[in-house]
């Protein structure tokens, strides 16, 4: 067995450090990685979600990207969402639709092939319903507070709603170690040792919530734009349908 001198072992050592430290935005293997940090870090599990859902509900705004699966479907979303509402865009089962909500006023808008009756070529109904729908190809639409496709999108509009809805981890919370999300140094906090859900929460600044791994392979969000604000604005009248009291049947 070949020996590797001390001096030669000490400077290997200290390379392998390095190469791992750099990895972690650290600066020695010896160092503590809570040093020049926000230092939630520190804080049992616990504690690192009480921070960090306080820091998501005191923002003016965020930015959600990423999917969620609920009830057996998955949902790809890019929301933009701040108190007054939100927008953005949301696919499902192969559909593509974007959101925009206004204080309580919520519109919909997407092409005709979403509104289009799932049958056609029968004549009658089905032909005016798929003249109906290439009306309100590329068109927003109000949707009424009423309709059950109301409670069921605006949920994806609504900051706090959304976020106390995706922030909740499953289990017995811990730590699982330091990690980094797009150059931000982060602390992962998990629920039952990640079946229930992880968190990274990050270690610079604010401890925003920065990627969400739901439990049960429930989808991943990345959290990004913590308190940029953005413009929210009705569509003008030119450019909305507004059905009244029930939406078209879709």
């Amino acid at each position: 067995m070949t020996l590797i001198p001390r001096t030669r072992r000490a400077a290997l050592v200290s390379a392998v450090c390095a190469l791992v430290a750099s990895g972690l935005g650290l600066t020695g293997c010896s160092e503590d990685p809570n040093e020049g940090t926000n230092g939630v870090g520190k804080l049992q599990p616990a504690q690192i979600q009480s921070k960090t859902k306080a820091a998501a509900t005191a923002a003016g705004a965020v930015r959600l990207s990423g999917a969620v699966v609920s009830n057996g479907k998955t949902y790809k979303l890019d929301m933009r969402l701040k108190e007054g509402g939100g927008t953005g865009s949301v696919t499902a089962e192969g559909s593509t639709f974007r959101l925009l909500k206004v204080g309580e006023h919520l519109f919909l808008k997407a092409d005709a092939d979403f509104w289009a009756p799932e049958e056609e070529g029968k004549g009658g109904d089905d032909d005016a319903e798929a003249a109906a729908a290439d009306k309100l190809d590329g068109m927003y639409v109000k949707v009424p507070t009423g309709d059950p496709a109301y409670k069921r999108f605006s949920g994806f509009t609504d900051k706090d709603v959304l976020l106390d809805g995706l922030l909740t981890l499953h289990g017995a919370l811990s730590t699982d170690g330091y990690h980094d999300q797009s150059g931000t140094r982060t602390i992962r906090i998990t629920g039952d040792k990640g079946s229930g859900g992880t968190l990274d929460v990050a270690l610079e600044g604010t401890p925003y919530p920065l990627r969400l791994v739901r439990a049960g392979d429930a989808g991943t969000i990345l959290l990004t734009d913590w308190g940029k604000d953005f413009t929210l604005k009705e569509p003008d009248e030119k450019s909305v349908v507004d059905y009244g009291k029930q939406l078209p049947t879709s």
